[in-house]
């Protein structure tokens, strides 16, 4: 493929190259459509979770890819070392005449904003941000940038429907990268999937890590160590299913479980479908919450190509098929039939807004 991945620390270095590179053709021979298109640069800088991260930058980045595959885009990618890093890797990609910059995650929201006020000509795409005033309390939207949202509580809420329906304890656990809204969205959602069912049965299924306002958060989206001990701590509380809202933090979960050797266990995974980007651990996924930013940032490159790019907010939902749960795979004969009936009555529900996702 012609991306090229830059990462933070030999960014100065690499400026001029990257510059440079902005105008050459990609030698890989690779024999794709990337010629075909239009040329245009498109380039991405991840959070630090990095563009492996096999969840949020990956899932963004699969995006960029298949617009070089499908578009003909010329892909760029700088990642992120630290928060320090944000700043001066949008930098170099404004100086490098980008013609769509897209930042990933809600830890880049300040520098994003900076750099747009900065550069009105230059269009960026921002993944899971949407920008806010909060002393104003007002909304704020810029012509050159796409804020590129998402209800993940739509689809958390069936998740954590289907998990308090599967549980064999009788209690499921959540836990959190950073307490940011982009996160606890996710965990508000699966909450009152759980409240819903415990109503609707007359159940008092229990969601550990997570009340609504206060929970587990492990402070970041890298230690892998750190996501395996809290899942411990959450099954040692008598949790068998889990959902890690995390990252690469994630994967330290995946670790729990292997150590455990209990095949009750499950785990609820996010933003994209675990048994696609951890295929290995497939037999511990229930369902995933997925966030369909690959497809958010495909559409949006496709609207650069085609010169009808315009900011404001894009919010995925499963109206629009923005979000999603993934099928059951392994563990479907332990989710119960009228479960299963009840996920498909709450998604209609939720679709047309007779059905709240907000815990209570």
């Amino acid at each position: 493929m012609s991306r090229r991945l830059f990462r933070a620390g030999v960014l100065f270095a690499a400026l001029g190259l990257l510059a440079g590179a902005c105008a050459s053709e990609d030698d890989s021979g690779d024999g794709d459509s990337s010629d075909s298109g239009d040329g245009e640069l498109i380039c991405q800088v991840t959070d630090t979770g990095g563009v492996d991260d096999r969840s949020f930058n990956q899932t963004a980045n699969n995006g960029l890819v298949r617009a070089e595959s499908e578009l003909g885009v010329e892909g760029r990618v700088l990642e992120s070392s630290s928060e320090a890093d944000f700043e001066p890797n949008i930098k170099a990609f404004v100086d490098a005449g980008c013609d769509l910059i897209i930042p990933v995650g809600f830890l880049l929201d300040a520098a994003t904003q900076s750099s747009a006020q900065e550069n009105p000509d230059q269009d960026y795409a921002i993944v899971d941000v949407d920008f806010f005033d909060s002393d104003a309390e007002e909304d704020i939207s810029y012509d050159n940038v796409k804020e590129l949202t998402f209800g993940t509580d739509e689809a958390a809420f069936l998740a954590g429907y289907a998990a308090a329906g599967a549980t064999q304890t009788g209690k499921v656990g959540t836990y959190g990268g950073i307490n940011i809204p982009t996160v606890t969205i996710f965990m508000d959602g699966f909450l009152a999937g759980v409240q819903k069912y415990n109503e609707d049965t007359g159940e008092n299924v229990e969601l550990a890590g997570w009340d609504g306002s206060d929970g587990l958060f492990t402070g970041d989206f890298d230690d892998q160590d750190k996501g395996k001990q809290t899942t411990k701590s959450l099954i040692d509380e008598g949790a068998d299913i889990i959902m890690p809202v995390a990252g690469p933090v994630g994967l330290g979960s995946v670790a729990a479980l292997d150590e455990s050797g209990d095949d009750n266990l499950g785990l609820v995974w996010v933003d994209v479908d675990g048994c696609v980007s951890v295929p290995d651990a497939c037999k511990y996924f229930l369902t995933s919450v997925e966030k369909k930013m690959d497809n958010a940032v495909y559409d949006t490159i496709k609207n650069v190509v085609d010169g009808s790019f315009s900011g404001g907010l894009y919010t995925g939902t499963l109206d629009n098929d923005g979000v999603a749960i993934a099928d059951f795979q392994e563990w479907d004969s332990k989710v119960p039939d009228d479960v299963k009936d009840k996920i498909d009555e709450y998604k209609s529900a939720i679709i047309d807004g007779s059905q709240s996702v907000e815990p209570t």
